[in-house]
């Protein structure tokens, strides 16, 4: 019979990498919690017109690379390649918008998009993602740059660049897209690709965002944005400029930077890194003022950004297998069952504990102590009563002694703190 195995795109994660997702979810838990965020869980799966109407129509998620399908009713239901578009049909939906209030929600979770697998990039990822909604103040700008850093710094990130641009809205974007419209009609074409082609009279913006060579070439000499902004984006960017730049956080201008998707403006940014090869992408987001109107809520301003777990876990340094506290080996078959109610009653103390399921030789029991990473190896002899003394060994240096079973948990946690 033929193996079946997973479809391309879509990839098995085994521990230590398994655990490394784990532990950077867990800071990204610790550090959000500390700018007030709370977790919000959404479905992965959304009607499809959340998706084209938020992230708009002529992306290349929703073009080229969205898993959508029909349901049983007929109704076209996507796997959601983005989490903001579902963060904010879920607020609207249940009415947690409301006008000088700010709501701070975080998400962490898989996301699908059809695209070729690469390094970092897969059909199914994760991200994290943080979305704050109801303030249009620079300071939450600068507070969510300061979030970001703050927890890239603690997953052990280094290296990284923050760039940061002003897409402006839509009053002044109007008047940079004709400059760039026409910047666009006089270059030589041909080194455009067809993707581009075709956006220079659908959405002229994405062609300063594809990483085609030759299209990145073309627009180097691009109209800048910036210099088309309205007096009151142009106010704004100034003051998230004015404050980063009294800050110790290093960000680096941009202006041919933009978005993915086509619900950014005004401040948008992106984190960089030169570590895995050519610069990659590490995290990105932005303001999405109007967004939530456009998705038949009231009129609030949003900003969020998103990271993925894949490229994190690239970047993020080896930590060591943490192995368990304890492995329980035995001298005797009888003595299993006592292994068990031993176990039990240590990680009741919050202790992680192995022990055999079927007799082996002490010898093998020792190796799979050490395959564990044990820190100690209790050995239980055939003269075991109710209450036993235990021969304790202290794998991390070789010392052994011996126990009683009621002092093993205050004993072993007293060593482990280095207190014996």
């Amino acid at each position: 019979m033929t193996m079946i195995q997973s479809g391309k795109g879509f990839v098995d994660l085994f521990p230590p990498k398994s655990d490394l997702f784990t532990s950077i979810e867990a800071t990204a838990r610790d550090v959000f919690a500390g700018y007030g965020c709370r977790e919000l869980r959404t479905p992965i799966i959304e009607y499809t017109e959340l998706f084209v109407r938020g992230i708009g129509d002529e992306t290349d998620v929703v073009q080229k690379e969205m898993y959508s399908f029909p349901d049983r009713k007929g109704r076209s239901m996507t796997l959601r390649p983005e989490a903001t578009a579902g963060v904010l049909r879920a607020c609207i939906q249940h009415k947690l918008l409301r006008q000088d209030e700010v709501l701070k929600f975080f998400t962490l979770g898989p996301m699908f998009r059809y695209e070729r697998p690469q390094m970092g990039r897969q059909r199914q990822f994760h991200q994290i993602n943080v979305e704050i909604l109801g303030s249009a103040s620079h300071l939450v700008d600068v507070d969510m740059l300061f979030m970001l850093h703050r927890f890239l710094s603690e997953i052990g990130l280094t290296g990284l660049e923050y760039q940061l641009n002003s897409l402006g809205c839509a009053a002044c974007r109007p008047t940079f897209r004709a400059a760039l419209e026409d910047y666009l009609r006089d270059v030589d074409q041909t080194g455009l690709c067809e993707d581009c082609r075709r956006r220079m009279t659908t959405n002229p913006l994405r062609v300063l965002d594809c990483k085609v060579p030759g299209c990145k070439a073309l627009t180097t000499g691009a109209p800048v944005i910036t210099d088309h902004n309205c007096d009151s984006c142009r106010v704004h960017f100034d003051a998230v400029t004015d404050l980063l730049g009294r800050s110790r956080l290093q960000v680096t201008l941009n202006p041919l930077l933009v978005r993915g998707l086509d619900y950014y403006q005004r401040t948008t940014f992106e984190v960089v890194s030169t570590s895995i090869g050519a610069q990659s992408s590490v995290a990105g987001g932005g303001r999405y003022d109007g967004l939530v109107k456009q998705l038949g809520g009231p009129d609030v301003p949003g900003i969020g950004f998103a990271c993925g777990l894949e490229r994190l876990a690239m970047l993020a340094p080896e930590q060591p297998d943490p192995g368990v506290d304890v492995y329980i080996a035995v001298h005797a078959e009888p003595l299993l069952e006592k292994a068990l109610e031993i176990a039990q009653v240590l990680r009741g103390q919050r202790f992680s504990v192995e022990f055999p399921y079927a007799f082996r030789s002490l010898k093998s029991q020792m190796r799979s102590a050490n395959k564990a990473g044990a820190r100690f190896a209790l050995m239980l002899d055939p003269d075991g009563a109710a209450q036993c003394t235990v021969a304790v060994k202290d794998m991390r240096d070789g010392e052994q002694f011996v126990l009683s079973e009621a002092d093993l948990p205050s004993q072993l946690l007293s060593r482990m703190a280095g207190g014996a």
